[in-house]
């Protein structure tokens, strides 16, 4: 399926097979600073619930900042730049404690996985992530997701976890972002003071009308930095990415005990955002439009039949390497009749490129001294012409 349309929200949920779930401080954090157990837990078992079902899940939790910020006793709401990094290095401990509690009951490992705006922004460093939340989710496990602030300036930070959430999201081509907060969605103006506003449903496209909605639904909480504005630049990120948004309460009852996604799946309100296209398909156009290619790659027939059927290209089929460009550069793949054939992602330089013309993927290590990925180029990074 190459496009969305006539899709509703909870069919992309059914069908989704990656899952990206949001959680802001404000829901996992308690007002004594202390880490609200009960609800990850709540969280814990719905996403067991969609991995039973077949599907992949990472989490982006904020909380970090806050729990250290009570463990450091810094009372202050508007801390200092090295009082937020030194609340994320004592905080973030105690978050992925009680993150490993949760899951450590149905016996799924959890793995941590903190980035800094560079690893989604560099295109090496993107590689490199993306493969290392790949490999997790591949062996079954929930990546707990946050951004590095113990590291991390205001001129290098991405300032919210809604954003690092669309970014992961595109990274990994999930299906699904769920932007689980104190608000059940997106509305014509802000319920709390606004008794007029009207909740909207479904978006299917980004309007200015729209953007103009967003307003600061954390503004009172003390915690997160987050709030509708972010949620909306995030569900744009993600609709550009083919990734489907999902506005809802992490809280959707006066029970700690119900879980958000459970509450979703029974009706409870939420805002969809749809994008037009799938992740494939927006993935696709990046790689034609968006990606200026380095260098050429020729290939033999067979590679280029095996192209042809959607599959990665080998060393094995490469006859000719020209240009100079690093791991993570764009590339044009060219057929035996040095007709182009395909565009992507090239897992290797042109220098190593060059060594492996030819090779069998058992002799990329002895050719250039470490233990490579199989595929010049991976399925996923590549898009036939």
């Amino acid at each position: 399926m190459d496009t969305l349309e006539n899709t509703n929200g909870l069919d992309l949920l059914s069908k989704a097979k990656r899952v990206i779930i949001k959680l802001g401080s404000a829901l996992l954090i308690n007002e004594d600073g202390k880490v609200n157990a009960t609800r990850i837990h709540a969280i814990s078992r719905d996403v067991v619930k969609l991995i039973t079902e077949g599907k992949q899940v990472a989490l982006v939790s904020s909380g970090a900042v806050a729990l250290g910020r009570d463990a450091l006793g810094l009372s202050s709401k508007s801390l200092k730049l090295e009082e937020k990094q030194a609340a994320a290095a004592a905080g973030q401990l105690r978050l992925m404690r009680a993150w490993q509690d949760a899951f450590q009951e149905h016996n799924i490992p959890v793995a941590q996985a903190l980035l800094t705006i560079d690893d989604t922004e560099t295109r090496r460093r993107w590689l490199n992530a993306r493969a290392t939340l790949n490999t997790l989710l591949e062996a079954g496990a929930v990546p707990i997701v946050n951004e590095n602030d113990t590291v991390a300036t205001e001129e290098i930070r991405y300032g919210d976890n809604d954003r690092l959430a669309a970014r992961v999201s595109q990274m990994i081509g999930a299906d699904v972002l769920v932007l689980l907060s104190d608000i059940d969605g997106l509305y014509t103006a802000d319920p709390r003071f606004n008794d007029q506003a009207k909740h909207i449903p479904v978006v299917t496209s980004l309007s200015a009308d729209i953007l103009a909605m967003g307003g600061d639904a954390n503004a009172d909480s003390g915690v997160g930095s987050g709030g509708m504005a972010t949620k909306l630049e995030a569900a744009r990120i993600a609709m550009t990415a083919g990734c489907a948004t999902l506005i809802a309460r992490g809280d959707p009852t006066d029970n700690p005990t119900d879980q958000p996604i459970e509450a979703i799946l029974n009706g409870g309100r939420s805002t969809w955002f749809i994008p037009p296209v799938t992740p494939e398909t927006a993935r696709k156009q990046w790689l034609l439009g968006a990606i200026k290619p380095s260098g050429k790659i020729y290939v033999d027939e067979g590679a280029a039949i095996a192209l042809s059927k959607h599959k990665s290209l080998l060393h094995a089929g490469v006859t000719k390497v020209s240009g100079q460009f690093s791991r993570g550069d764009g590339v044009e793949i060219l057929g035996p009749d040095n007709k182009p054939i395909a565009r992507g992602i090239c897992a290797y330089s042109s220098d190593d490129a060059l060594k492996l013309i030819g090779c069998k993927s058992s002799e990329i290590e002895s050719i250039v001294g470490f233990k490579g990925r199989p595929a010049l180029i991976h399925i996923d990074d590549m898009v036939t012409i």
